[in-house]
């Protein structure tokens, strides 16, 4: 359905937002897959009206052939997300044989014409000029430090590197990205590194009618890039006619380094830790660290450093004791160079949360990324992350959800919701939310992961072996999703195959660290209670990430009462 026009609809106790895609019941987001969504903004537009099912299946599929079950599907999902019971029809009512009609009285409230406007702007990976000399990692960069200056302005919201970074290619429509991105403003370009020299060109375009807002032309020497970008923000601001403060015009054209050669290694390392993977981060790392050789005082690079150390555990089953320390000092360098850096908070909330359990430090570090920098979906989701770690669900997925409206398409973000549904024991909506990320992307790992969980706490255990399977190939073989499968094999009464999972952890991780939570969740879901607490306390000894979320993770429940269960809750100030 292409058009979502900025326009609310309350019914019941729900609330549409069409802009933002959003279905709340209550002031609480309810996850919805886009068809699902789509379906019900449909039928609510046409209140009343008998919607015959073929019009319906052309409204929300128009580019493609579907059977009538996918409708049904979506029928029967609505009934259940809007509390229908069997044979009760308060909203949907099915007309036999024809269609279907939305009966609910449904308020359409005017939208206060006071409220502050927000510009909404896309930048995309620069190109280019020609394929053959190619440098990604500056045409990355080049929308990852406009992305980051634009978002100094209180007025624009920008969408982050990881919602863009799929718009790379050649051939790539600007006006069908920012359609998808939901944005009202573009910003384009093309990128051209040759010897000392640099040729940039970059253009702004409005969404709606591919009107051209602002366009220019550099051939600079590569040492002037800095210029150049101070050149393109100013000109965007104004052509967005952005009321900036003083200290907004000040960030807008920031420079944390005069060192092109520093710049160039910063983004091979922003680059590199993009593709979460081990060996990329390992890359970035290198890179970063030469950034920091050529010029001691860049702060980012530093930044950079941090973030790569804090992923390493929580994706590559690197050791906390190894990694954590690394990042700490890293963002604490940061800082100390420049307090005002958002990844350096960033960076420092998750060792707070993951590694410290502080849980006020990670708190305060999370809230201070957010406020430097209202865009970024990441910090957003960090704080998510915190919220439901210590049980306060509602403000988690309330959290979650403003990490997706600042990065729509970014998989992490719409995976991690999954998770803090699940973990507020809304199970059905975790689900829902994990098939919205797959439909993004099947084969991300951790929307497998969460699907996984749902599966095993619902009892369908082959489905969650099939779905954590997937997880683990995608991932490369992370050993929560291994864990799982054990775990899911457990409860399933097959303790012989469980054991052989906990021999392949072993295998796998022979000579490396392998995290003793994945090994205590096993011998968990085969109610060996000595072996379960032995590994749990090697995690509690060892800072085992993902023992952060022993309070809230279901699958603990059946041991919650044990004196050594609450030992470790308090050991970690969780109770």
């Amino acid at each position: 359905m292409a058009d979502l026009a900025p326009h609310i609809y309350e019914f019941g106790d729900f609330r549409i937002d069409a802009a933002k895609a959003l279905l709340v019941r209550k002031g609480e987001p309810v996850a919805l897959t886009p068809k699902v969504f789509e379906t019900l903004l449909y039928l609510v537009r046409r209140q009343g009206d008998l919607v015959e099912k073929d019009e319906l299946i052309r409204a929300v599929w128009p580019d493609t052939v579907v059977e009538e079950n996918n409708l049904n599907q979506n029928i029967s999902t609505l009934r259940r997300v809007l509390g229908e019971s069997r044979g009760e029809n308060r909203y949907i009512v099915t007309v036999p044989g024809r269609g279907y009609r939305f009966v609910a009285s449904v308020r359409t409230p005017p939208v206060s014409a006071a409220a502050p406007s927000t510009r909404t702007l896309a930048v995309l990976p620069f190109k280019p000029l020609t394929a053959d000399l190619r440098d990604e990692a500056l045409e990355m960069g080049m929308a990852d430090t406009l992305i980051a200056r634009l978002s100094s302005s209180r007025g624009t919201t920008v969408r982050p590197l990881s919602s863009v970074r799929k718009y790379g290619s050649l051939e790539q429509d600007a006006l069908a990205a920012g359609r998808e991105l939901a944005v009202e403003s573009v910003l384009d370009g093309s990128i051209q590194r040759n010897g000392n020299h640099i040729r940039v060109t970059a253009r702004l375009v409005q969404v709606s009618d591919g009107t051209s807002l602002w366009a220019g032309t550099f051939d600079e020497e590569f040492t002037d890039v800095f210029a150049v970008q101070d050149t393109i923000s100013e000109k965007v601001a104004a052509a967005l006619a952005l009321g900036l403060s003083q200290e907004e015009k000040q960030r807008l054209t920031r420079r944390y380094t005069e060192n092109v050669e520093a710049y160039h290694c910063y983004l091979k390392g922003r680059y590199q830790i993009g593709k979460v993977t081990r060996p990329a981060i390992t890359k970035g790392i290198e890179f970063f660290q030469q950034a920091i050789d050529i010029d001691p005082t860049y702060a980012l690079a530093f930044a950079g450093v941090a973030e790569a150390y804090r992923r390493l555990p929580i994706t590559s089953d690197v050791a906390p004791m190894e990694a954590f320390p690394r990042a700490k000092a890293a963002a604490l360098k940061a800082l100390e160079i420049d307090e005002n850096i958002t990844d350096a908070h960033l960076a420092l909330g998750f060792i707070r949360l993951w590694f410290d359990w502080d849980w006020a430090g990670a708190d305060r570090e999370f809230k201070r990324a957010i406020e430097l920098n209202p865009s970024s979906g990441e910090a957003h989701m960090g704080y998510a992350a915190l919220l439901s770690a210590v049980g306060r669900h509602r403000e988690a997925v309330t959290e979650g959800q403003r990490a997706i409206d600042a990065d729509p398409l970014s998989l992490l973000v719409n995976a991690n919701q999954a998770q803090f549904l699940h973990w507020a024991r809304r199970d059905d909506e975790a689900r829902l939310q994990a098939d919205k990320t797959l439909e993004m992307d099947a084969g991300f790992w951790i929307a497998h992961l969460a699907l996984g969980r749902v599966h095993i706490q619902a009892g369908e255990y082959e489905k969650a072996i099939a779905a954590l399977t997937k997880a683990r190939d995608s991932s490369g073989g992370n050993s929560e999703t291994i864990s799982l499968i054990g775990y899911a094999w457990a409860r399933a009464g097959d303790r012989a195959q469980a054991l052989a999972v906990v021999d392949e952890l072993k295998s796998r991780f022979a000579g490396r660290y392998l995290p003793p939570h994945s090994i205590a969740v096993i011998y968990h879901g085969l109610g060996d209670k000595d072996e379960t607490f032995k590994w749990l306390e090697n995690a509690y000894d060892e800072r085992d990430v993902r023992l952060t979320f022993l309070k809230i993770d279901p699958k603990w429940d059946a041991i919650r009462p044990e004196p050594q269960f609450g030992a470790l809750m308090r050991g970690m100030g969780l109770e």
